[in-house]
């Protein structure tokens, strides 16, 4: 009997061009994750089995890229500026393949610039920048792993204040979690501490303990910074 592959191809109609175009996507049964980091990215037991790296479907036709959380819907004008912007200077590429992580992160970056011009809405950007974070933690990439939980965290500000999250897949409570989380990985205290206490007060309505739970840790290790500097300067 043959050896099932880990991976296996998908055919996809591009909403842009409509020519067909194949993706490979990852078999969930081989997909392990065995924890996850303060920000949500999950810990994966094998590299190689990795479905982050296969989020983002890329036509390889016009370029243009796009995931399943990106909706049907087209505003006045935004397929047109697709097709001047992207498809208009695509260089054919097949990323319908196996990826490797800089090809992932390409990816990522082509659905941004997609979602971009079509107007998607900010909480499906918002992930796509915080799943191009992660891949370049991967990387040990510091400097472009920061500039995209920037990015990420401001896109989930704008879904927050600006869109409707009712039965959305992320509750409104994690996404409150994760811009005081991205603010205070990258240094923005005073806002983190901020969104923090947003959790922890709506932790009588929300039924995500684990989130209050890993937010009130997360406050509470910023007050304990906070103090050791006057600690230190007191010896």
């Amino acid at each position: 009997m043959d050896q099932i592959s880990p991976f296996y191809e998908k055919q996809l109609k591009c909403p842009v061009c409509e020519e067909t175009f194949q993706t490979t996507k990852l078999r969930s049964r081989f997909v392990k994750v065995t924890g996850h980091d303060t920000d949500l990215m999950p810990i994966y037991e094998q590299d190689s089995c990795n479905p982050l790296f296969y989020h983002v479907f890329v036509c390889c036709h016009c370029g243009y890229s796009f995931s399943e959380e990106f909706s049907s819907y087209f505003a006045p004008g935004s397929k047109n500026n697709v097709i001047e912007r992207v498809k208009s200077q695509w260089v054919y590429q097949d990323y319908g393949k196996e990826r490797t992580i800089v090809e992932a992160i390409n990816s990522y970056k082509l659905a941004l610039y997609s979602g971009l011009l079509k107007k998607e809405k900010h909480l499906t950007l918002a992930g796509l920048a915080l799943r191009t974070a992660w891949l370049y933690r991967e990387l040990g990439r510091q400097k472009e792993e920061y500039r995209f939980m920037i990015m990420a965290a401001n896109q989930y500000i704008e879904a927050y204040e600006t869109e409707d999250l009712t039965g959305k897949q992320m509750s409104e409570v994690k996404i409150l979690y994760l811009i005081a989380e991205l603010n205070r990985r990258t240094g923005d205290t005073e806002t983190a501490v901020s969104y923090f206490s947003k959790v922890i007060e709506k932790q009588h309505m929300s039924s995500d303990k684990k989130i209050v739970d890993m937010a009130r840790d997360r406050w509470y290790e910023i007050r304990e910074e906070m103090k050791q500097p006057k600690e230190e300067a007191t010896v």
